[in-house]
């Protein structure tokens, strides 16, 4: 049966029916593991907006003022550079939709974990973002 409400305990079912804690070094390598991946969350984001930022710059470089260009421009060739960024923005999306579906196991533990690796993983990688992107977004799936 799935816990509906916040629950304190070492038997947690994690992502997959492989993945059960049933004694307490399990249950602090899952919690190891959930903090992990969470600030690995927050160093491909990192990695993700300073790329971007690096190809928004090399296209601003190289394309026309906004009063010489048209109004309509085509969207022309494919760039390596948005391509790289959509791949980086896919895995950004998977491990955050799969970092809530860690946490909807309603676990106290994990809750915490997560939320910690991500406040960590920011702490470390993104405390600098201010510089990098004017937009910052602190939702853990998006």
């Amino acid at each position: 049966m799935m816990h509906m409400t916040l629950y304190w305990g070492k038997k947690v079912t994690l992502l997959f029916d492989c993945w059960k804690t049933d004694s307490w070094p399990s249950y602090f390598i899952s919690l190891l593991a959930c903090f992990l991946f969470s600030a690995f969350y927050q160093y491909m984001e990192d990695r993700r907006l300073r790329f971007k930022a690096l190809a928004a710059s090399r296209t601003a470089r190289s394309q026309p003022s906004p009063i010489e260009a048209p109004l309509l421009r085509s969207k022309g060739r494919f760039k390596p550079a948005k391509f790289a960024s959509a791949i980086l923005f896919g895995v950004n999306s998977a491990i955050g939709y799969l970092l809530m579906l860690a946490i909807m196991s309603f676990n106290g533990g994990v809750f915490l974990a997560i939320v910690a690796g991500l406040s960590i993983g920011y702490l470390l990688f993104r405390s600098e973002d201010e510089e990098v992107v004017a937009v910052d977004d602190p939702c853990a799936c998006a």
